[in-house]
């Protein structure tokens, strides 16, 4: 049996009542106090979480922008120094290699931030395609990353970063060397829980004194640490993807919804261009939909999605919304079953349920 790989983090979570899984081959906290104990602490006031597993590229050199616009289906020019994108890259028949973020440090001076479960896969794609003045480094086993997520997340950063007025890092921007708690870190305003909130990169002989250091700075606010459960309920109800369910290398970023994310107009040619293109103008064969039970059950990833006695898709992702308290899914299903209200059935343990497309998001913070 291969050995899990663990964070800096791992020895500490015990402090907190942690409860690990296997999660892509790392060990990690599914829960710390309970998932919707977690969940609704981050909605409504902040939750802190180990995300240490991510991946980190660094990419240098003169030509670094037009290596990314390759390798990239987002638009990496209109990037500025400072700030973040999402994109995805993709193979060239259009499925999904990662979808990831891309930070812009200066000109020539790039971080990468890809799924933990794809570091090594994420890595050797960028090699085999390198090319120009460009350099590529795996910082991943050096970085940690912390997110703290929720509508006081910034009131707890604050007391630790007291030279960085936290309220001038605006939404996927981000600001290098803050001084947090005596700890220089990289900070964004970035998250995977549809709250407002930081991720915090920092040296990884750092993270356990910022992980304390942000727990005793949030008490009074409530602040408690939370685990892999709450993160995948918070992200599914914000309608954000996750490699392996809503995306993999048989799902392209158009059928998952995140088209946003894809520029077949920018002028350089990426990896999968022709492919999503084709997509786009012939009209895609099946989409992402929310899906709400009307009988009872609860749909989950990899649930059969009928209507009548024809296979339509499959769920993604599935749960009783913490949020919502209802039973709701992300289903892959073919185009023209998607019209809202359309009732399909879903297989779950052997019985038909009929449920019925509905909008996403399911939950959008309140600004």
């Amino acid at each position: 049996m291969t050995e899990l790989k663990r964070t800096p983090l791992f020895d500490v979570y015990k402090e907190n009542g942690g409860k690990t899984i296997d999660f892509g081959g790392w060990e990690l906290p599914v829960q710390f106090s309970g998932i919707k104990d977690e969940h609704e602490a981050v909605r409504n006031r902040a939750g802190l979480f180990d995300v240490s597993h991510m991946g980190e590229v660094e990419v240098t050199g003169p030509d670094s922008l037009s290596y990314l616009q390759k390798m990239m289906t987002n638009d990496i020019s209109k990037v500025k120094n400072g700030g973040a994108l999402y994109t995805a890259m993709c193979y060239e028949n259009g499925g999904t290699v990662d979808d990831l973020l891309v930070y812009k440090i200066e000109d020539d001076h790039f971080l990468l931030v890809v799924n933990a479960s794809n570091i090594e896969k994420d890595y050797n794609w960028l090699e085999e395609h390198l090319e120009g003045e460009v350099s590529i480094e795996n910082l991943s086993e050096k970085t940690a990353q912390l997110a703290i997520q929720g509508p006081l997340a910034e009131q707890v950063l604050q007391k630790l970063a007291t030279e960085t007025n936290l309220s001038e890092i605006g939404f996927f921007k981000f600001q290098q060397e803050v001084n947090i708690h005596g700890k220089k870190a990289l900070v964004s305003r970035t998250g995977y829980t549809g709250e407002d909130g930081f991720e915090v990169y920092c040296d990884a002989k750092d993270v356990v004194e910022l992980w304390r250091a942000i727990l005793e700075a949030g008490k009074e606010e409530g602040v408690i640490p939370c685990g892999l459960g709450a993160r995948d309920t918070l992200r599914f109800e914000a309608n954000l993807a996750l490699y392996g369910q809503e995306l993999s290398p048989e799902i392209s970023p158009l059928e998952a919804g995140i088209g946003f994310a894809v520029k077949v107009n920018k002028e350089a040619d990426f990896i999968g261009k022709e492919a999503l293109k084709q997509q786009k103008e012939n009209g895609l064969t099946r989409k992402l939909v929310g899906i709400e039970m009307i009988d009872r059950g609860i749909p989950r990833h990899g649930y059969p999605v009928y209507t009548g006695e024809e296979l339509i898709g499959e769920v993604t992702t599935g749960t009783q919304s913490p949020t919502l308290k209802k039973n709701i899914g992300l289903a892959l299903i073919k185009t023209e079953f998607t019209g809202l209200e359309s009732e399909v059935e879903i297989e779950i343990r052997g019985k038909r349920l009929k449920a019925a497309v509905v909008p996403t998001p399911f939950y959008k913070r309140q600004k």
